[in-house]
Order: structure tokens, then C-alpha cells, then sequence
């Protein structure tokens, strides 16, 4: 597997050579079955008719998708992984579970599982959780409050029961927060919401998605507040990862930070690796950024 510096030019000395770890990446499928969800909340006419994935005039170059045979979309995950040196993707099964839960059976040493919940399914989503955790050993779990029918916001008492089950499994949990891209209202992801949350639950491990934006200053000072507070970069280009993000990871938030990209979803690795290079962190700080961060919220063993 080619190393990190080996794809994209080594910007500084502390970038790791042993693999990245992706904290949100897929594989091919059809866009249709992708988004489901979140078209039925979609009111304008360019997002519901035009749009390949519901955010997608915030995208250039959006990578095409389809459905494929399973076995050829998990090789063209695997490919992209390899050019670029990523060595553990974690995978959500809630989108297109048989080909994810086909990765995780022949390749558990380059996926890792997470499980998307939408707590608006009450003790039936708990109970499909925990199977799942059961089954695949899930890493993480994810909430998008903006994606669900209704809404759940990130502090609904709907989410609390699904907080506490993710304490009790011992897995993190990955939030949206910020505006969200899809065309729908943002109140749900205010990430001042975040903050009772992580009062509520203190145990709770918790990682921001998305960008947290316009509040990025504020997603910083509660990092610093809350230990169990972190944040991921998916979903953004690095050369628009916000200012605040990257000055927190060049200062105290060194621990803070994960690497997310957004592939095939919305990016391709190919504009993230050769971007990647022009980001203004600190030498120390590309390895926890790539990889031991990650490692340690999703606590696998023996990796970071």
C-alpha cells in the first residue's frame, strides 16, 4: 500500500507513512437509495428533480455513482484507498448493508462498521443498534438530526435513548452539526445544542461532522470545555477546512481533530489528497490529524 507522501507529496515531516484512517467513506451505489430519506423532506424543485445527492450545488465535480455489482464496488473503494494511502475506512451499513456488511466479512482489516440511527424509530432503532453491534462489532454510530422525518434535534429527549445505548455499547457517536447542505431548516444542528448533551452525558464520546459552520468558534471553545467533544472534517475540501479548526489543531486541539473525507458521496480522494498538502498544520499534529486520533476514538487496537 502506498504510503501517504508516496500519493499526494509529503508537506511536512510528521505525516504518517503506516495509512490514514477515513472516519467517513462509501462505496458506489445508487444515489437514489443513498438519499431516500432526505428527498421525502425536500420541498424545492431543483433538489428533488435535478440534484444527484441533495447538496450538490455545494459540490464540483461530484463523483458519479451507481449501482454495481457488490464485489466490483467494494474494488473500487479498495482502489481509491490504496492510491491514496488510506488504510481503514469506516463504513456505514445503514445506507446499502449487504454490499458494506460484504467489505466488513472479506476485508475487516481495511473496514470498520458504523450504524446510522434515526431516533424517531424509539426502542425499534435501539433494539436494530445493538443487533448491529452484535453482528459486525460496530465501531461507531452516526445521527444526522437534518436527515430525518421529522427532524430530531442533536438535545431532543427522542436521541437521549440512543446516547445512552451508545455509552453503554462503548462506541462514539458521530452528529451533524452546523447548516446543513440539503435544503432543509438548520435549527435541529445548532452546535450550542451539543453542549447540553455533553452535560447530560458526560461519557459520552461525540464527533462532529460537517463543519459545525457558521459556529465553528464556538464548536472550538466547547471542544476545549468538553473532553469528549470532537471533530471531524468530512464533508469539506481541506482548502476550505475553517480557519478556526485548523488554528485549534495547531494549538491545543492537537488531539481533537479527525480526518474525514466524503467519498464517493460528494468528494473524491483524488481533490482531497492533492489539496491536503497546502493545509497549515503543524508537523506534530498530521499524524494525530490522519490517523491516532481516529484510532483512539474508535478505539482499535493496536493501530494508532
Amino acid at each position: 500500500m502506498p504510503s501517504v507522501s508516496d500519493a499526494a507529496g509529503s508537506p511536512a515531516s510528521g505525516w504518517p507513512t503506516a495509512g490514514v484512517i477515513d472516519t467517513l467513506i462509501g462505496f458506489p451505489t445508487d444515489p437514489g437509495r443513498t438519499y431516500a430519506a432526505i428527498r421525502r423532506s425536500l420541498r424545492d424543485t431543483e433538489s428533488r428533480e435535478h440534484f444527484q445527492m441533495p447538496a450538490e450545488y455545494m459540490f464540483h465535480d461530484v463523483p458519479a455513482q451507481h449501482d454495481m455489482d457488490v464485489d466490483v464496488g467494494i474494488a473500487s473503494t479498495l482502489a481509491e484507498m490504496d492510491t491514496y494511502g488510506v488504510a481503514i475506512g469506516l463504513v456505514s451499513l445503514s445506507g446499502n448493508p449487504q454490499l458494506v456488511a460484504r467489505a466488513l466479512e472479506r476485508h475487516p482489516d481495511r473496514f470498520v462498521a458504523s450504524w446510522s440511527f434515526d431516533p424517531n424509530e424509539g426502542m425499534a432503532g435501539v433494539r436494530r443498534l445493538v443487533e448491529a453491534h452484535e453482528v459486525h462489532g460496530l465501531k461507531a454510530a452516526s445521527f444526522f438530526p437534518h436527515g430525518n422525518t421529522p427532524q430530531v434535534a442533536i438535545d431532543d429527549p427522542l436521541a437521549y435513548v440512543y446516547y445512552a445505548k451508545c455509552v453503554e455499547l462503548d462506541i462514539p457517536v458521530f452528529v451533524t452539526a452546523g447548516i446543513p447542505g440539503p435544503r432543509v431548516p438548520f435549527r435541529s444542528q445548532h452546535v450550542e445544542k451539543l453542549d447540553q448533551v455533553m452535560y447530560d452525558f458526560p461519557e459520552l464520546v461525540v464527533v462532529m461532522r460537517h463543519g459545525a459552520e457558521p459556529w465553528t468558534d464556538l464548536a472550538v471553545k466547547l471542544m476545549v470545555k468538553w473532553p469528549n467533544l470532537y471533530y471531524s472534517t468530512s464533508a469539506f475540501a481541506p482548502r476550505y477546512y475553517p480557519q478556526a479548526i485548523v488554528d485549534y489543531a495547531n494549538s491545543r486541539g492537537a488531539s481533537k481533530i479527525l480526518y474525514a473525507g466524503y467519498y464517493p458521496m460528494g468528494l473524491t480522494l483524488q481533490r482531497i489528497f492533492s489539496e491536503l498538502p497546502q493545509v497549515p498544520l503543524e508537523d506534530h499534529v498530521w499524524p494525530q490529524f490522519l490517523r491516532e486520533n481516529a484510532a483512539k476514538v474508535l478505539k482499535l487496537e493496536g493501530v494508532a
